[in-house]
């Protein structure tokens, strides 16, 4: 093939066609062998009726030519052609390693590594031979579409990262949008709400950024390869070779990292397939979620077992296995659950204990919520909203349904309006705006877990009933970033929350600690153990015979603390005086104490509320 002759069709800024050659033919610039310049094309064809200013002016008034900016940049290629084909070499070589990153970009953080990088892509060699063969226009237009799309995917794939840093999976390109809005909040609760605006603004900055950089490539890339087709065409034709050779043979720089690569039409097909899964997904739950074994249980037929208790569900935000077995976070938090676990013995309280794999992991505590008080496995937003929406019966709803129990939840993290109320069965909800509390916000938790107990003890357990309480608790100060951490106070001194102000000024900044796994891992678990003695010390001073609490953590904190690839899973604890309430789980096979056994039986959460009705007296009625 020969170079493209240029026409007028063809002169567009930012490209350069070859120049051929032709006596007394004005051109705008020199061209220095080598070195690109957007100023070689000219959108016009200089000839006489091109500099009307020069002949219309008047006789002996000379008007100045135009210094356009291709003649400045021409000018300055031909006085300094060294730096001009530097520059260029430069340009290129960024171009193609933008999109070969793009290409081969891993979506987990642990996957980053030089290997993973160094391979042929086979996406690059099809796209390559299309960019050769293609017109002007057709593949400028190509190259375009192209660019923008790799940087859409670049873009998923750095979501891809965070979602699985923070909540172990991938970005969700149907669901997950909604999280956003969380985020935001999260970040203004965390660094304020300029600092939240700030980071924002540097994502959006970020993502226009990322699809400007690959579609500039691209148009550069097919623009080098139509320019030099015999060379582009022989190095496309090898690496193909390649490419099929590598494939065929099995080659690999290491276990799992083929040189041949197909990464980009792998995660294109993966997302499509995480596409239909969704839609699918939804109908199909939809189907299960209105099958219940105790839908139509009676009244005088549910909880026989527990009449008379007043009961506690306790969440513990992000209270997972890793606090209880990492080298890290084990020696504190396994300290405190003997020394409180001491504390309920000497109390006459029991405790047993076991696992349950949580339907989340490192945020997103609603699904492990939901997920545990419906005996339905929530794993995504679609699932939460459909289940909510109905009528499917909740542990809280259970016991209101006896009509032998008054329901309440006292959930401090609750900030707007909260319709899921109704659908969990709680008469009575105390949130933030609803618990009296006078002090300053520990990052994202509203209030101190001392602080929401006292406030519960005050405003309802200790006000006279008819009947017993099923309370839903939910502890905050567990949640990430885990800076600032309350610290427990003399129960006389908690007052309306003004003397953690002190607590909170002194306490460690989240930017401390935040980029710090070590640290993370360290005011992580300081923070459980916080939480877990705040409760307990709660337990000792206000619980009775009648007290039978049960408590968890909702899911297990983020990778960068819980570790790459940790489990799911989360303990979770009964305690209770009467020693009939244990009796009846004694087949559960559950550890004593506040702490599970590596060996104690590990069930998914959603299996709890079935085991649960069963053991203390339902009967199933589908």
């Amino acid at each position: 093939m020969a170079p493209e002759t240029e026409t007028p069709e063809a002169q567009t800024s930012g490209t350069t066609t070859s120049e051929t050659e032709t006596p007394e033919t004005e051109t705008p610039e020199t061209e220095t062998p080598g070195a690109e310049t957007p100023g070689a094309e000219t959108p016009e064809t200089e000839s006489p009726g091109a500099q009307a200013s020069d002949v219309d002016a008047p006789e002996g008034e000379v008007t100045p030519r135009p210094r356009r900016w291709w003649r400045v940049w021409g000018g300055w290629r031909e006085r300094y052609p060294v730096a001009a084909r530097v520059l260029w070499w430069t340009a290129t070589a960024v171009a193609l390693a933008v999109v070969v990153v793009a290409l081969l970009m891993p979506t987990q953080a642990d996957k980053f590594r030089v290997a993973a990088f160094v391979r042929l892509p086979v996406e690059a060699i099809f796209g390559a031979a299309l960019l050769i063969v293609l017109p002007r226009r057709p593949r400028i237009a190509v190259a375009v579409f192209a660019g923008l799309g790799l940087g859409a995917l670049t873009v998923v794939n750095f979501l891809d990262i965070g979602f699985n840093e923070y909540l172990g999976r991938g970005f969700n390109v149907v669901l997950d949008w909604s999280l956003f809005s969380d985020a935001q909040g999260y970040l203004q609760d965390t660094f304020g709400k300029g600092g939240a605006l700030g980071i924002a603004a540097l994502a959006v900055t970020l993502v226009i950024a990322v699809l400007a950089l690959t579609t500039m490539s691209v148009i550069r890339l097919g623009n080098l390869a139509a320019r030099n087709t015999e060379t582009a065409t022989r190095t496309t034709l090898v690496l193909a070779i390649a490419w099929v050779t590598c494939a065929a043979l099995g080659v690999q720089y290491a276990a799992g990292i083929p040189i041949a690569s197909e990464h980009t039409m792998q995660a294109l097909q993966f997302k499509t397939e995480q596409v239909r899964r969704t839609l699918r997904d939804e109908a199909e739950f939809a189907k299960i979620a209105k099958k219940d074994d105790f839908a139509n249980t009676p009244p005088d037929q549910l909880l026989t077992g527990l009449r008379g208790k007043d009961m506690m569900i306790t969440f513990i935000e992000s209270y997972g296995r890793s606090a209880i077995e990492d080298p890290v976070m084990a020696p504190g938090v396994d300290a405190t659950l003997t020394a409180e676990n001491e504390k309920l013995t000497q109390a006459g309280f029991a405790a047993k204990s076991g696992w349950l794999t949580s339907a989340t992991y490192g945020g997103s505590s609603w699904l492990g919520h939901s997920t545990f008080l419906s005996g339905l496995w929530i794993s995504n937003q679609q699932r939460y909203r459909t289940v909510t929406a109905g009528d499917r019966l909740t542990l809280p709803g259970a016991f209101k349904k006896t009509g032998a129990w008054d329901t309440v939840g006292v959930m401090p993290g609750i900030q707007k309006a909260w319709p899921e109320q109704k659908f969990y069965g709680i008469d009575k909800l105390y949130d933030s705006h609803k618990l009296g509390y006078k002090g300053p916000k520990f990052s994202w938790s509203t209030m101190p877990d001392q602080y929401a107990l006292t406030a519960f003890e005050r405003l309802v357990h200790s006000k006279k009933h008819d009947k017993p309480l099923m309370s839903t608790i939910i502890l905050t100060s567990s949640h990430q970033p885990w800076a600032p951490i309350p610290k427990l106070v003399p129960q006389d001194q908690v007052g309306d929350g003004s003397i953690y102000n002190a607590i909170e000024k002194a306490g460690k900044k989240p930017g401390d600690i935040i980029t710090d796994s070590t640290k993370s891992k360290q005011e992580y678990g300081k923070s459980i153990q916080y939480s877990v003695s705040s409760l307990i010390n709660y337990l000792v001073k206000y619980g009775n015979k009648n007290t039978v609490l049960i408590f968890l953590g909702d899911h297990q904190p983020i990778a960068r603390v819980s570790g790459n690839h940790a489990s799911r899973d989360v303990p979770v604890s009964i305690v209770a005086k009467d020693p009939k309430v244990l009796d009846k789980i004694a087949d559960w096979n559950w550890a004593d104490g506040l702490q599970p056994q590596q060996d104690t039986p590990v069930w998914k959460m959603n299996d709890f509320r079935d085991r649960f009705l069963t053991a203390y007296g339902s009967t199933p009625a589908p």
